[in-house]
């Protein structure tokens, strides 16, 4: 697959800042909805979904739950320290075990005011917990890596309590407002079940139980998968040039089933979120490595797809291979990183159909877009700016499906 020259002006548009839909509808589904079929643009509710997916549908979403990450700490002196959650460093590197860690935990992290926070100083916060308090400590062990310790004196209540009772929502800067109340259930699908995201899987948010309930009725399978999002999702692309830019790497956690549901849906496949079709196609390209002998650790790098290969195996039998390799070694999930970079040159091999929101221009998730609708991604951006589409994380929806 060879990497031609992106020029990134050509994916940039103009967003006004109050297109950005700084709050969520009341109703999740009342959003709009833009479907993009065979060059046809129509504009309906998300509430419509259910009719526009055929029967024999696999839609295949991301169970991940977002953690308040940011956690916010005082001097002595009043100055305020924010620490933003980005890996788990210490005692694992596997996001559910370290957020059932009962002890302390090492963290990658972003730190505001930085400066004001001396070498070996303690931060200390109180978190009222059941009929008491526990203390929160962050100790900042290294500075050019930004590692924090957290610890806290309840051997009783693991990490994602902690996080739970004392962090704050982390919003997506864009939104530029601190988070209110509604923030912790509607930032977050109704679906969330696997603690360890920093950002949310937004196209996800428009679904309801009742949305569920039609397609199940219609016969519609559903499969899950596991992206923690980070944080580099938000940011944008500044390099000359695009294949140089710093793609964040991401945990990802896949089931037998769903793997086994993906191969007898081939061609059917449609995706919640680009976190899913990020997630879909490092598998394909997991099962690659497998055939070629390349190891068995499930780490795609985000260049890997465009290496040269004189042939690439069909997708039945890439999945195929990770199947065999689970069967070998008795596993029942595989867990492993992505840093996937999908952008105009590259070829799906699994995602027919996406469910998406609209995104900032200019933004590795616009190159994504512009992979799947060709030039036409434009053409269906300029019909939301025109139609009063909300953008962005708390905005409307669109159905996009191959050309």
């Amino acid at each position: 697959m060879k990497i031609s020259a992106i020029d990134l002006t050509a994916y940039e548009y103009t967003l006004p800042e109050e297109k950005i839909a700084k709050f969520p509808l009341a109703k999740r589904d009342a959003s709009k909805l833009l479907h993009y079929k065979d060059g046809e643009i129509s504009h309906l509710n998300f509430s419509n979904i259910p009719d526009l997916l055929p029967a024999d549908t696999l839609l295949v979403y991301n169970d991940t739950k977002v953690i308040p990450a940011r956690l916010i700490f005082q001097r002595e002196t009043g100055a305020r320290i924010e620490i933003f959650l980005l890996q788990p460093v210490l005692p694992t590197t596997v996001i559910p075990e370290i957020m059932l860690a009962k002890h302390p935990v090492v963290w990658e992290t972003m730190i505001g005011n930085a400066k004001k926070w001396k070498d070996g100083e303690i931060l200390k916060g109180l978190i009222p917990f059941n009929d008491g308090t526990i203390t929160l400590q962050a100790r900042l062990i290294d500075r050019a890596t930004r590692q924090v310790e957290f610890s806290w004196d309840n051997a009783e209540v693991a990490f994602v309590d902690v996080v739970e009772a004392r962090g704050e929502v982390p919003l997506p800067p864009y939104l530029n407002r601190k988070p209110v109340e509604e923030d912790k259930s509607r930032y977050q699908t109704v679906y969330s079940e696997k603690e360890g995201a920093v950002a949310a899987p937004t196209a996800g948010l428009h679904f309801t139980p009742e949305i569920f309930e039609q397609l199940r009725l219609k016969g519609i399978m559903e499969a899950q998968v596991t992206l923690h999002v980070s944080a580099g999702t938000f940011q944008p692309i500044k390099a000359s040039q695009v294949t140089e830019h710093p793609m964040h790497s991401e945990q990802i956690h896949i089931s037998r089933k769903t793997i086994e549901l993906i191969i007898s849906h081939l061609g059917k496949v449609v995706t919640v979120g680009t976190t899913s079709v990020r997630t879909l196609e490092s598998l394909y390209w997991y099962g690659v490595k497998l055939l070629e002998g390349k190891g068995e650790d499930l780490k795609i790098e985000k260049l890997f797809p465009y290496e040269n290969r004189r042939s690439l195996p069909a997708a039945k039998e890439s999945y195929a291979a990770i199947l065999t390799y689970m069967n070998e070694k008795s596993l029942e999930t595989i867990m492993g990183t992505t840093e996937i970079f999908i952008f105009p040159g590259y070829e799906f091999k699994i995602v027919k159909g996406l469910i998406t929101n609209f995104h900032q221009p200019g933004s590795s998730l616009i190159l994504l877009i512009a992979t799947i609708l060709g030039e036409d991604w434009k053409r269906v951006y300029d019909e939301a700016l025109a139609n009063e589409y909300r953008f962005l994380s708390y905005g409307d929806s669109s159905l996009l499906w191959l050309k």
